[in-house]
């Protein structure tokens, strides 16, 4: 079982995300004193390695569902269809 710590630290993808374009607006803003700008820095930076982190789990998982002839095969995600 997970201790509400671990729990805490597991944010969804898509709240990281979303924090990470808070962080990015008000480093952007101009309005951060150095110090402030260190810390969401660091703070972005941690969320951009859990969401490629993430992001590489799904990677697996996919992989692992796109079977054939008994063999995990890596096929590029085409977000266009070729006609």
């Amino acid at each position: 079982m997970s201790s509400p710590s671990e729990k805490k630290d597991e944010i969804p993808f898509e709240e990281a995300m979303k924090r990470l374009e808070v962080l990015v607006q008000q480093m952007e803003g101009g309005e951060l004193s150095l110090d402030q700008m260190i810390t969401h820095f660091e703070e972005g930076s941690a969320l951009v390695e859990k969401c490629g982190q993430r992001l590489n789990e799904v990677e697996r998982r996919i992989e692992k569902l796109v079977k054939k002839d008994g063999e995990i095969r890596s096929e590029p995600f085409d977000p266009e269809p070729t006609p």
